[in-house]
Parts: C-alpha cells; sequence; structure tokens
C-alpha cells in the first residue's frame, strides 16, 4: 500500500496550492488526502487506520476553528493503533512556541514551516519524513 500525505488546513486556497505542488512532485507514488479541519482530519485518519495504512505524512496548519493542529497531534499519536509510521509537519503562520513543543514532545511533529512556505523547502522536509520512516519507495 501507498504511503498517505494528508493536508489539513481551513483554508481552501491553502489545500488547493499544496495539492498543486505535491502531486506535481509525488505524482502517482503517494495517496493524497486532504482535510478543512482537524476533526475532518480525525475521521480521515480512522478511516486509513481501518485500511491498514502502514506510512502517513500530515501536513497540517495550527490555527483551525475548533481543535488546533498541536492538539489533533496530540489526539492521533495517544489514539493511532494500526499506522506504524506518523510524521507531522505543521505549516503554519502562527504557532506559539508552546504549541510547537507540545506537539513535537506529545504529537509525533517533525518539523514546523512556516506559511509562506517554500515549496522546494515543504518537498524536502516530506520526502526526510518518508525516509526517515522508510515508507516511501
Amino acid at each position: 500500500m501507498k504511503p498517505v500525505l494528508l493536508c489539513v488546513d481551513d483554508e481552501q486556497m491553502i489545500l488547493e496550492s499544496l495539492q498543486m505542488q505535491l502531486v506535481s512532485h509525488f505524482k502517482e507514488s503517494v495517496d493524497y488526502e486532504f482535510a478543512n479541519s482537524a476533526q475532518d482530519a480525525l475521521e480521515i485518519i480512522a478511516e486509513l487506520e481501518s485500511k491498514k495504512v502502514a506510512s502517513l505524512v500530515i501536513i497540517t496548519d495550527w490555527l483551525m476553528p475548533g481543535m488546533k493542529g498541536d492538539e489533533m497531534l496530540v489526539q492521533i499519536e495517544r489514539s493511532n493503533r494500526n499506522i506504524e509510521k506518523i510524521v507531522a509537519i505543521m505549516l503554519t503562520g502562527q504557532a506559539s512556541s508552546y504549541a510547537i513543543e507540545r506537539a513535537k514532545k506529545e504529537g509525533a511533529l517533525h518539523k514546523c514551516l512556516y506559511k509562506p512556505w517554500n515549496s522546494l523547502e515543504l518537498i524536502k522536509v516530506i520526502e526526510d519524513s518518508f525516509d526517515k520512516k522508510k515508507g516511501l519507495p
């Protein structure tokens, strides 16, 4: 089964931009999922768990209505039972240093990048994440 890239952001324009950049680079070597909220992302992850996905890289915003990105990552880390390899990247313009540290300690946060992001840097961080978890073919 292919590794999965899950992008989470409440701004549709950000998700569309990520989709264009990621699909352009990774093409069909990964599967893609997109969520407009942390709650939607948690539902997608539950579905991925049932499909026995082995490797997941999450790219998430921090400031979202309902649940912030660090809280979502902590919940994922605490509840995940069936996805062997999860790596998270926070893509944010406003995360506090406390939220970033919490996500690193409790939520599998690999790296924090700031908006507006450099697409080459993001691609490199994702490739490093897959390589770190040995998930990309």
